[in-house]
């Protein structure tokens, strides 16, 4: 549940945020996230065109005349679609290009461990839930959840950022 009320992080200019535009979630997640305005969808795209390539190198490399790599080749990527769409791999690639890892909220990495335990300790939650992705970042003391569908900028309790921090799949 947002809190209500005015706070310091109300006033214009404060926190960045952008609104969604089409399936730009990842693309916007991101840039939420990060607070800058650092990856377009043609930036995504590419990366995403990078990792088709890549898979398709290495279904080839096992061999073109099997059925799974005939297959694989019929598909559109899995990486991203149409609507703009970006797979988890791509929102892991462009972080990385910036030297910054996505860590699996799931994964038996001791950082996801620490913060399965203790999610409000955590600085920053990139989340994916029902094929949206969103981020929740924690300014000073305060939670924020930068979902794109919304208005803007939500306020966060600790209580309703812990139920949605153990909703989500990725951090």
């Amino acid at each position: 549940m947002a809190q209500k009320g005015k706070s310091p992080l109300d006033k214009k200019g404060k926190i960045f945020f952008e609104k969604q535009d089409g399936a730009l979630c990842g693309q916007h997640c991101l840039n939420n996230a990060l607070q800058s305005s650092l990856f377009s969808a043609v930036d995504l795209s590419e990366i995403a065109r990078q990792l088709d390539e890549k898979e398709r190198q290495t279904m080839a490399e096992r061999g073109t005349d099997t059925k799974e790599y005939r297959e694989f080749i019929a598909n559109p990527s899995s990486n991203f679609d149409d609507s703009g769409y970006f797979s988890v791999q791509v929102l892991s690639e462009a972080l990385g290009n910036m030297n910054l890892e996505l860590v699996s909220f799931q994964s038996d990495d001791s950082r996801a461990a620490k913060a399965r335990n203790a999610p409000v300790e955590e600085r920053l939650f990139v989340c994916h839930m029902e094929d949206h992705w969103f981020s929740m970042r924690k300014f000073g003391q305060q939670w924020v959840n930068l979902n794109s569908t919304l208005t803007g900028p939500e306020l966060l309790t600790d209580t309703y950022f812990n139920m949605l921090s153990l909703l989500s799949k990725t951090k």
